[in-house]
C-alpha cells in the first residue's frame, strides 16, 4: 500500500491543516447505481459519540473498526519503540485491524508490529500479505513463515495477495501450483483464517480475479474522491464485492501521496470522509506520526457517513482533477510498483529510471 502522508515537515503540515479544516457542506445528487448509494454494512455506528464505529468483514462474522493502520508507514516511524507508542494508542483507542505485508520495509513493518502487538494479538485482526508477484505455493509457504515469526503470532487473521497489478497476474495466480493454492494450503493448516488480494492498478485486473469461482473473503483496493472518475474501482469493482459478500478493504484515502490536499482540491478530511462512507468494511491509512494517528480517530470517533449529495459533490469538485490520472500516479503509471514485482515481471527498479 502507498503512503497517505508524507515525510517532509513542510507537507506534513499542510495535510494536518486540511484534517483540521475539514467539513465543508456540499451539494448535488447522487449518481444512479453508483457504489456509493449501496448502504454502509450493519453495524457502522458505534454506541456512543466516543466510540470507533465497526463493521462486518464481509461474510467472516468478524466486526472491524472502520479505520486501520497500514503497515508500510509503521516501518518508516524513527524507532521500533516509536512504533510500539502508535500501535498501543491505537489499540486502546479501539482500532482494531492492522495491514502489513511481507516485503514492506524488508521485514520491518512485520517485526515491529509483531513486537507492539505482544500482550495484545488477541484485540486485533492482523492482516499481511504474500508477495509471490506470480511466484508459486512453495515461495508462497516460505514467506507465510516469516511473516507469522516476525508478527510473533501462531496464525494470520487475514492473508492477501499482495500487488495484483499486471495483465498476467491472474493466470499466474491461479496456475496449479500458485499462489492461490498456498492460501488453500495456509487454511487447511490452520495458519491463517480469511484469504484476499490486493492492486492498486486496473479495475480490471481486478474483475478478472473476480471472475474466477474462489471464494475471496476481502479485496483491497484504492477508494477515495478521484477514483471515482478515473478508472474507477469504486464504480466497477465495489458492487461486485459488495454483491459477493466480501469484505471491501479501501486504501489511498489521500490518493497515495497526499498532492490532491497539498493543491487545496479537498481538505484530508473531506478525503477521508468520502472514503469511509463508501460499502467497505475499513479504510486502512498510512499513519507515520501520533498527530495523524489522532487526526485520523478523532474523524473516526462516531461517524456519520456523507449523504448522498455530499459524496456527488466531492466526485464533481474533483472530476476535472482527477480526469487524466495525474493524482492516481499508482494507476497511471509504474512508478509506485513495488521492487520485487516489477523484478519478477521484468521491469528495471524504480530508482534506475531516469525519471
Amino acid at each position: 500500500m502507498m503512503r497517505d502522508t508524507l515525510h517532509d515537515p513542510e507537507r506534513r503540515r499542510l495535510l494536518h491543516a486540511g484534517l483540521a479544516g475539514a467539513g465543508a457542506t456540499l451539494a448535488a445528487a447522487v449518481l444512479p447505481g453508483s457504489a456509493a448509494a449501496a448502504p454502509i454494512p450493519t453495524g457502522a455506528q458505534g454506541d456512543t459519540a466516543a466510540d470507533i464505529p465497526r463493521r462486518p468483514l464481509g461474510r467472516t462474522g468478524e466486526q472491524v473498526s472502520i479505520i486501520g493502520v497500514g503497515g508500510y508507514h509503521l516501518g518508516t516511524l524513527p524507532s521500533v519503540d516509536a512504533a510500539m507508542r502508535l500501535v498501543h494508542e491505537a489499540v486502546d483507542a479501539g482500532v482494531n485491524f492492522f495491514d502489513n505485508a511481507w516485503e514492506y520495509n524488508d521485514g520491518r513493518s512485520e517485526e515491529w508490529l509483531g513486537r507492539a502487538l505482544e500482550g495484545r494479538r488477541d484485540k486485533v485482526l492482523v492482516m499481511t500479505k504474500v508477495c509471490t508477484h506470480g511466484r508459486g505455493k512453495q515461495v508462497a509457504m516460505q514467506q507465510l513463515e516469516e511473516s507469522l515469526r516476525r508478527l510473533r503470532t501462531d496464525h494470520l487473521d487475514v492473508w492477501q495477495i499482495h500487488e495484483v497489478i499486471y495483465e498476467n497476474d491472474p493466470d499466474l495466480h491461479f496456475a496449479p501450483d500458485g499462489v492461490v493454492a498456498a492460501l488453500d494450503q495456509a487454511k487447511q493448516d490452520g495458519k491463517v483464517r480469511f484469504v484476499g488480494f490486493t492492486g492498486h492498478k486496473s479495475p480490471a485486473i481486478h474483475l478478472q480475479m473476480l471472475a474466477r469461482p474462489y471464494p475471496f473473503d476481502t479485496v483491497q483496493m484504492p477508494l477515495n474522491c478521484f477514483d471515482a472518475t478515473y478508472r474507477s474501482f469504486e464504480q466497477q469493482v465495489l458492487p461486485r464485492v459488495v454483491q459477493r459478500q466480501a469484505a471491501a478493504l479501501g486504501m489511498k484515502s489521500l490518493g497515495g501521496d497526499g498532492q490532491p490536499i497539498l493543491h487545496g482540491v479537498v481538505t484530508a478530511g473531506e478525503a477521508l470522509r468520502y472514503a469511509m462512507s463508501l460499502p467497505v468494511a475499513t479504510t486502512i491509512t498510512g499513519i507515520d506520526a501520533l498527530e495523524v494517528l489522532r487526526q485520523n480517530l478523532a474523524i473516526a470517533r462516531g461517524f456519520v457517513p456523507l449523504s448522498a449529495s455530499d459524496m456527488q459533490a466531492l466526485r464533481e469538485r474533483c472530476a476535472a482533477y482527477a480526469a487524466d490520472g495525474h493524482l492516481e500516479l499508482y494507476k497511471s503509471t509504474k512508478r509506485y510498483d513495488g521492487g520485487v514485482g516489477r523484478d519478477q515481471h521484468g521491469y528495471p527498479p524504480s530508482k534506475e529510471l531516469p525519471y
